[in-house]
């Protein structure tokens, strides 16, 4: 349930938990410019920088959140990236966090936008994107000391907020502090309206350096610190090995589907310069060319690894989408019917009683009903989910500033070149991508392998990465009349998932078509199928739609048993079969999680990895784009850390 609000004669809100006010009687938006924005010397600190990453504890209503984000977007001398980062055990509902900011008219647009992203806040990480990926907001919903000794970020600037010391004690103790100040380096400031004794004693034994300053009125004063301790602060390092945070600079990344495309676009939006090389002569040539597929969580009772990842993913994708994409034609919000075939629940009971509901929640009557299944079927209705056209995704996210495509470029070895240190520069070490030929194709610091099926080869197959083919059935007709499209109105997914209807050009009412799949064929890697395998492969998918969506098979069957008569199901020259195939090659690692982060951060820096997405790269690739540009640039990470170490490439 979301935390319960009260409104006091004056319209500021008030907590029935903590018997305080969310801010001073004079104003939030005051005390959130003179306090905390201007009291941490912004924006005249970060201006220039490549990115700026704040600290807040108490994230309430948002305030200071939108106060900092309102200067960003003023200051020409802005930073690249800014991040926010603030605790909050108790969101706020919706509703009550529109309410309470929309007594500022100068702060409504962003108080709107943040208000159409502030759902399912589940306890754990949430990261909220704004202005097309440069202001993001990462909420640790949870206790705030729990969640900075997990999470071990490094920040630029904290905001010490929160409801006073004598009605939330545990905020301000010293196992808290010290927390925060773990998140500090050498010179981080520090801004709270409190003057507590206690507060300011616990500040100093964490490393800062106190003073007062003038207050806020009613306030005769509020505190500044500066972290400079006596000794020398530990460096998080997050997770594993991670080498050096880098500046953005020249980057090279292989491989043109989605995953390549996912980190290309995360580092130019820091401001690196990225060549995507790919063997392919246009992008998404692989298996990122699936005609249409399904984005959705993956729900699960004790709410698993995966299902986390998949909400972290979903949100990646959601938003990333709805900058970049045309809905209605290359994608669609539209929610996801999950078919539990095999009886199991899939959601906990708990499930629909709190955030989870706005997630994912048992599948209602309706649903069931257009989905021509019976009303005692077992099934999950996700709200967040959709389809989208893979190809134009790769291709919209490469179109991004400061990418450049270079097709035909067949990718063979890396070598790394270092450049012995001179009197007037260090050690500089390159690393050059090389043809069959030995012909140098691109060099730069940074290389990202992002290959899909082929990186293994350029690892030097040092990781056990397994190939899988896929192989869809799906079709396609001209004239709507005649059509032949599954009667139901939204993707379903289960064992095999089905997009009922996509269009198949730029426009929404032209050709329309449908997919069903996929196959997983093990350590197969031939392509194009045979005649043989794609019999197969119609046979199976035929199999799985029958269990899937047994209703509406009968105006499928024709196709299929057309297809699955003839003894070489491809069409006569000049014809278009009724039923087509579509077959690509992914990779998977052992555990059926993708691979993020660096090959070797010890004897090979520099070289970079995002692959083995296998079957969820539309949920998570655009996720492991931003994890992978986040360790790279030693920024706040965009979801849990554990989550991030079980994608970490050191688990192998």
């Amino acid at each position: 349930m979301t935390e319960p609000i009260e409104w006091l004669p004056d319209g500021t809100p008030y907590s029935p938990r903590f018997g305080d006010r969310y801010h001073s009687e004079n104003g939030g938006l005051t005390q959130a410019r003179r306090v905390f924005l201007h009291g941490c010397g912004l924006p005249e600190a970060w201006a220039g920088q490549s990115q700026w990453r704040i600290l807040e504890t108490g994230f309430g209503f948002g305030l200071n959140f939108l106060v900092t984000w309102a200067a960003w977007r003023a200051d020409p001398k802005r930073p690249t990236l800014l991040h926010f980062v603030s605790t909050e055990a108790w969101p706020v509902s919706a509703a009550d966090l529109l309410r309470a900011t929309s007594v500022h008219p100068e702060l409504a647009p962003l108080a709107e936008a943040l208000h159409r992203q502030w759902w399912g806040l589940l306890p754990g990480v949430h990261r909220l994107r704004f202005d097309e990926g440069r202001v993001l907001l990462t909420l640790y919903v949870g206790d705030t000391q729990a969640m900075l000794r997990q999470q071990n970020l490094t920040v630029d600037s904290i905001y010490l907020d929160g409801f006073s010391p004598q009605r939330n004690p545990e905020s301000w103790d010293l196992h808290t502090l010290k927390a925060v100040a773990r998140s500090c380096r050498r010179g981080t400031q520090l801004a709270t309206w409190t003057i507590a004794r206690a507060v300011r004693d616990a500040l100093a034994q964490c490393g800062f350096e106190v003073t007062r300053v003038p207050g806020v009125p009613p306030k005769r004063d509020n505190l500044h610190a500066t972290f400079n301790p006596r000794w020398e602060p530990r460096t998080p390092r997050q997770p594993g090995a991670t080498p050096e945070p880098s500046l953005p600079g020249p980057c090279i990344v292989i491989g043109g589907g989605i995953a390549g495309a996912a980190a290309a676009a995360s580092l130019a939006r820091r401001g690196w310069q990225v060549t995507v090389l790919d063997q392919a002569a246009e992008p998404a040539a692989g298996a990122s060319a699936l005609p249409a597929g399904v984005f959705a969580p993956h729900v699960s009772p004790d709410d698993s690894v995966l299902s986390r990842l998949s909400r972290s993913g979903i949100r990646s994708t959601l938003e990333q989408a709805r900058w970049l994409l045309n809905e209605g034609v290359d994608w669609a919000y539209c929610g996801v019917l999950e078919h539990r075939t095999d009886g199991s629940p899939g959601l906990s009971p708990e499930w629909t009683q709190g955030p989870g509901a706005a997630w994912s929640e048992p599948a209602p009557p309706a649903a069931l009903a257009a989905a021509q299944l019976p009303p005692d079927a077992t099934a999950c209705w996700h709200h967040q989910a959709g389809w989208v056209r893979p190809a134009r995704l790769a291709r919209a996210l490469l179109g991004q500033p400061g990418i450049q495509w270079r097709g035909n470029c067949a990718v063979a070895q890396l070598r790394r070149v270092e450049t012995p240190a001179t009197t007037h520069s260090p050690d500089i070490a390159t690393w050059q991508v090389i043809d069959a030929h030995g012909q140098v194709l691109a060099e730069a610091p940074t290389v990202v392998i992002a290959a899909g099926a082929g990186s293994a080869a350029l690892l030097n197959h040092r990781w056990p990465l397994q190939p899988v083919r896929g192989q869809v059935s799906w079709g396609v007709h001209a004239d709507p009349a005649t059509l032949l499209l599954p009667l139901i109105p939204f993707p379903a997914n289960g064992n095999g998932n089905l997009v009922p209807r996509f269009p198949m050009g730029d426009q929404a009412d032209g050709d329309q078509g449908w997919v069903m799949g996929s196959t997983f064929e093990r350590d197969v890697q031939a392509l194009p199928p045979s005649t043989a395998d794609i019999h197969t492969a119609h046979a199976t998918n035929w199999a799985k739609l029958q269990g899937l969506l047994p209703g509406i098979t009968p105006q499928l069957e024709p196709l299929f048993t057309q297809a699955l008569a003839m003894s070489a199901p491809q069409p006569a020259p000049g014809e278009s079969p009724a039923l087509r195939t579509w077959a690509a090659v992914r990779c998977t690692a052992h555990d059926r999680l993708p691979l993020v982060g660096p090959v070797d951060a010890v004897h090979l820096p520099g070289l970079w990895a995002s692959t083995a997405m296998g079957a969820r790269g539309l949920t998570l690739a655009l996720l492991c784009g931003e994890l992978l540009a986040a360790r790279v640039q030693g920024e706040p990470l965009p979801l849990d850390a554990k989550l991030a170490r079980a994608l970490g490439t050191e688990r192998l």
